[in-house]
């Protein structure tokens, strides 16, 4: 009989394909990073408990285009600052990914709020233009020009924090209690230029990026950097307390309550 390809696969391709992926060569990217302050009752607004507002109401947008052997990878986030347990970090309401196959591992395994979006990052002699854009609306943009190389920072590690939950089959909110998960990643940079600019955010109702104001720009940077990423579950969660901030992840708010009729198939293409 013909291989069978959505058949079981063999413990030696299991065992194989996870040596693959754990020797994967450095992967460097080109990327535009603007950091803002914002209001800090916006920033306290949108993080979900047990996160806590770090000590400035900080905005990050990162935009970046990624040589992944193969095929290239526009990926993005805009993350406000935050802390728990006493670890300070990033936690991101939208990561726009040019390509299904980033989306997958990121929502699945760590819970990050990934869709299928738009990355620009231009580069015209000392002139750049980054943009994240998802329904035709390019909802953050920065624009600016390189004035500055700056001193290649240390190898440092930072944190995200992500919630990873599984809505319920029937609609009510979740099948079992969402965990909060830790993502911590080492972060080493090869290149590092200043950028003299301003950020630009649109009104989207997809991505309402646009109700953290830019009160004060603090850097925008363009660089070279390359990363590794490894998560751990800290806590379960509330339940009740996370389910008010679901529609973070979802175009549609009501999607979460999209519980098929009793009776149907429950089909949804």
């Amino acid at each position: 009989m013909a291989r069978v390809r959505y058949g079981a696969r063999t413990e030696t391709e299991i065992a194989a394909a996870r040596e693959k992926s754990s020797k994967l060569p450095e992967i460097w990217s080109t990327g535009v990073v603007a950091v803002w302050e914002s209001d800090p009752d916006v920033v306290a607004a949108v993080l979900p408990p047990p996160l806590e507002p770090a000590d400035r109401p900080l905005v990050r947008a990162n935009i970046s285009k990624v040589d992944l052997p193969g095929y290239p990878l526009g990926a993005g986030s805009v993350a406000v600052a935050a802390q728990h347990d006493g670890i300070e970090g990033w936690y991101p309401l939208v990561m726009p990914m040019t390509l299904e196959r980033a989306l997958t591992g990121g929502r699945e395994v760590f819970g990050e709020p990934k869709k299928l979006g738009e990355v620009t990052v231009e580069r015209d002699g000392l002139v750049v233009r980054a943009a994240l854009a998802r329904h035709g609306i390019a909802f953050v943009e920065v624009r600016g020009a390189v004035d500055r190389a700056l001193p290649l920072p240390e190898p440092t590690r930072k944190t995200d924090f992500y919630f990873k939950f599984l809505p319920a089959v029937d609609g009510s909110g979740f099948d079992v209690d969402p965990v909060l998960v830790h993502c911590t990643r080492n972060e080493k940079v090869r290149k590092l230029e200043h950028i003299t600019g301003d950020v630009v955010l649109r009104e989207s109702m997809y991505d309402p990026v646009a109700d953290l104001p830019v009160r004060r720009i603090v850097e925008i940077t363009i660089g070279e950097k390359t990363t590794d990423q490894q998560g751990r579950v800290v806590e379960r969660v509330s339940a009740q307390a996370l389910l008010p901030y679901i529609h973070q992840r979802y175009d549609d708010p009501l999607q979460i309550l999209d519980a098929p009729p009793e009776g149907s198939s429950g089909g949804r293409g």
